[in-house]
């Protein structure tokens, strides 16, 4: 078990990355609101999220090349090569840029609940100490810093599930037998979108690279992506397991609410935990937005020296200097989100169906093409990405026009 515990990296980047606060919320509202009704769109989300990542995973460790180079020579068509290539760095940079203000004001929440010192003070110090982690060009030392974040996040919100002790049948039950309560879709969808995140595909075929590079690791990097995102399902199930059982019908305006109701059983340490929880995921949130960013222009635009390579470097403090000044001023733009999550209702379909053509691609992947049945359950994850996609896309228009 050692042994296998060392192997967990990648994986755990991407896990780190979709558990921020935006996870967080949407699980204790999602709690709050329809009880253990929706926690199949948890399951759902894990495994789709599982298959995706394998898939980009062995992209990158069989080609050594990541989903940015496969996506660039796709297409021989000028129109849709360039079309692709900039509808993806377009859509995912702005999206990062347009969290990272969240995700920092999201940390700084965490240990301004804590010390009383303003989110505004904090989010900028957090923002600064990211950036000199990013401009440190190391992988291994952002790969170490994520994982602890997981261990953290782990630790708090698993143990307050169990404090909580809620009815394990009626969970077991509502994980596996998918309902959609009155009123709901909105947070199913919200619930997969914030764990299938589209820039975690190019961060991972390009970080499997550091790690393996023989078809003989492929097992090894299937371990981490199982433990690994199946930590991160167990996160996401917690946070919205201890809401249902703890504040169910009760209207969240924030994760407060949670710690409150957990006063009668952790005491003083209700505070503590949920507040350290919610530190971890913004911070690991936060490092990931502008390294998703960075690391998709990267490999769209095929630049060699990876975390080292000075325009990644730039990429990386443009999205922080952008987070920093926003969480300092406590500003996040409601039009740029909007913005950001009606491309990503584009960006999702088109990356997940993307990816099922590449994977199919003999020339580029020989034996360790997809086979039937992985065409069939990718198949079927595109087209459910796809439904939601449109569905976030014209949420998004509909609330921006109105």
């Amino acid at each position: 078990m050692k042994e296998r515990l060392k192997v967990i990296g990648p994986g755990a980047i991407v896990t780190a990355s979709f558990i921020g606060p935006g996870t967080v919320t949407t699980a204790t509202r999602a709690g709050a609101s329809f009880g253990y009704a929706v926690l199949w769109a948890v399951v759902f989300s894990i495994a789709a999220t599982m298959i995706l990542q394998e898939m980009t995973a062995r992209l990158g460790i069989i080609t050594q090349s990541s989903l940015g180079d496969a996506i660039r020579e796709q297409f021989s068509n000028p129109i849709l090569k360039y079309g692709s290539m900039w509808l993806v760095m377009i859509a995912i940079t702005v999206g990062c840029s347009a969290y990272i203000a969240g995700d920092l004001l999201g940390t700084s929440l965490g240990i301004s609940t804590l010390t009383g010192i303003p989110g505004n003070v904090l989010g900028p110090i957090v923002g600064v100490i990211i950036l000199l982690l990013g401009l440190s060009g190391s992988y291994k030392i952002v790969e170490k810093v994520m994982i602890v974040l997981i261990v953290i996040m782990s630790v708090t919100f698993v143990t307050t599930m169990f404090v909580a002790q809620p009815d394990v049948g009626e969970v077991l039950k509502k994980a596996f037998v998918p309902s959609i309560p009155a009123g709901s879709i909105l947070t199913i969808v919200a619930l997969i979108g914030t764990t299938v995140v589209p820039y975690n595909l190019f961060i991972h075929s390009s970080t499997v690279q550091e790690r393996w590079s023989k078809p003989a690791d492929l097992k090894e990097s299937r371990w981490d992506i199982i433990v690994s995102i199946g930590v991160g399902g167990l996160i996401t199930a917690a946070i919205l397991i201890t809401s249902a059982t703890m504040i169910r019908g009760i209207e969240v305006e924030s994760v407060a609410e949670l710690s409150l109701q957990l006063e009668p059983l952790l005491g003083s340490w209700a505070k503590v935990f949920i507040s350290v929880g919610l530190f971890a995921a913004g911070l690991s949130s936060a490092i990931a937005s502008p390294l998703g960013a960075a690391i998709t222009i990267g490999s769209v635009l095929k630049w060699e020296n990876g975390m080292k390579d000075r325009r990644f470097k730039l990429v990386f403090t443009a999205v922080m200097v952008i987070g920093i000044l926003s969480s300092a001023i406590g500003f996040e733009p409601l039009d740029v989100l909007l913005f950001a999550q009606a491309l990503n209702g584009i960006l999702l379909p088109f990356i997940s169906i993307m990816l099922l053509i590449i994977m199919n691609n003999k020339h580029r992947l020989g034996e360790y093409t997809n086979s039937l049945k992985a065409n069939i359950i990718g198949g079927l994850v595109a087209l459910i990405c796809t439904g939601l996609g449109l569905y976030s896309l014209t949420d998004a228009i509909r609330a921006f026009v109105g």
